[in-house]
């Protein structure tokens, strides 16, 4: 059955790369639904895509599930980001029932002004040095590489979804002191504009705080954290940890299936 919410926001998925989690991120489509279905960025990874081309069967059933949600009446806004800037081109048409946008605003249902952004335009490396963005996609797609290998061990052991390039990057001061100050530049941001709050994507974080009064959510990723953004019918914004919700479900059936054999 499938858990419906009046808004869900996904960013970060990287389509197109060997890390992504579609297969998590399809479970994740086929037991929700919503009124409204932001994309926050970087739903397909158009610099991975450039050096190798990988697109397995899964990734295009994540594109034909989203295109499915909009033909059935979920609005869908995309919001292109640096990984899928070509889609910025295309910026305030519709394709398909799906919306473009550079940016959008969404107001919950207790009445709260939302500023939606991918968020790469504050992060200083991709602005003044997009080729060193470059080099550190590609160090971090190897640690990445060493997460999807370590997750299929822990797949064979029967044990759940844990993200090794999380936990180092978490580890790392600069790392922690960069992410601290990209929420700091955005709840800015929206606090300048006059939103009560901010919904982004980008630095794979999923984070809900108060940062000067601005309410700060990222809805994380499709590759380490699993995670997307959710507001219940009464505006109550909770961040859902798929992986989370999979290893519950699994030891469920577990449990069914040690009942029933006994």
């Amino acid at each position: 059955m499938s858990k419906h919410y009046r808004t869900i926001w996904i960013s970060d998925c990287h389509l197109g790369t060997r890390s992504s989690q579609a297969h998590m991120l399809l479970d994740f489509l086929r037991h929700t639904e919503s009124d409204t279905l932001f994309l926050v960025g970087d739903i397909v990874d158009g610099w991975q895509m450039k050096k190798h081309w990988h697109w397995p069967q899964e990734h295009n059933d994540v594109v034909q599930k989203l295109l499915r949600k909009a033909r059935k009446g979920t609005r869908v806004i995309y919001i292109p980001g640096n990984h899928d800037e070509a889609a910025r081109q295309y910026v305030d048409l519709d394709f398909g029932g799906v919306e473009i946008r550079q940016q959008s605003e969404h107001t919950t249902a207790d009445g709260k002004r939302l500023l939606i952004m991918h968020g790469d335009e504050f992060d200083g490396v991709m602005q003044y040095a997009k080729w060193l963005a470059h080099l550190g996609d590609t160090l971090y797609q190897l640690a990445l590489s060493l997460n999807t290998l370590l997750n299929k061990i822990r797949r064979y052991l029967g044990k759940p979804y844990w993200s090794l390039s999380q936990y180092l990057k978490y580890k790392v001061k600069n790392a922690v002191n960069f992410i601290s100050e990209f929420e700091r530049l955005l709840a800015g941001e929206a606090k300048k504009r006059d939103f009560d709050g901010v919904v982004c994507g980008h630095i794979h974080h999923a984070e809900m705080r108060t940062i000067e009064g601005i309410e700060y959510y990222n809805c994380g990723d499709w590759v380490e954290s699993v995670t997307a953004l959710v507001e219940h019918s009464d505006g109550r914004m909770e961040i859902i940890y798929w992986a989370d919700v999979v290893a519950k479900r699994m030891e469920k059936t577990s449990v069914q299936e040690t009942a029933d054999a006994a």
